[in-house]
């Protein structure tokens, strides 16, 4: 087998969310820094929750805002 090919592997990486240790497992990283995991996704906590990546609804909002829809044709 060539030296070399394969990247460092981490057998104890930690895994945060919102700042705190959530789990550990093997990964080619050190640390990783998640927004959702299984223990705040709503599949199975059963809760909604809020997730704005890079303010998508405030684009939104503006994108479609005002006359948007009104100078559309209807087809």
């Amino acid at each position: 087998m060539k030296k070399d090919t394969h990247p460092k592997y981490f057998h104890n990486c930690k895994v945060f969310h919102n700042g705190e240790l959530v789990m550990t497992c093997g990964a080619t990283v050190p640390e990783l820094h998640v927004e959702v995991w299984s223990g705040s996704h709503p599949f199975f906590t059963g809760k909604q929750a809020f997730v704005d990546s890079a303010g998508r609804v405030e684009r939104f909002q503006r994108k479609f805002a005002g006359n948007y829809f009104k100078d559309k044709k209807k087809g």
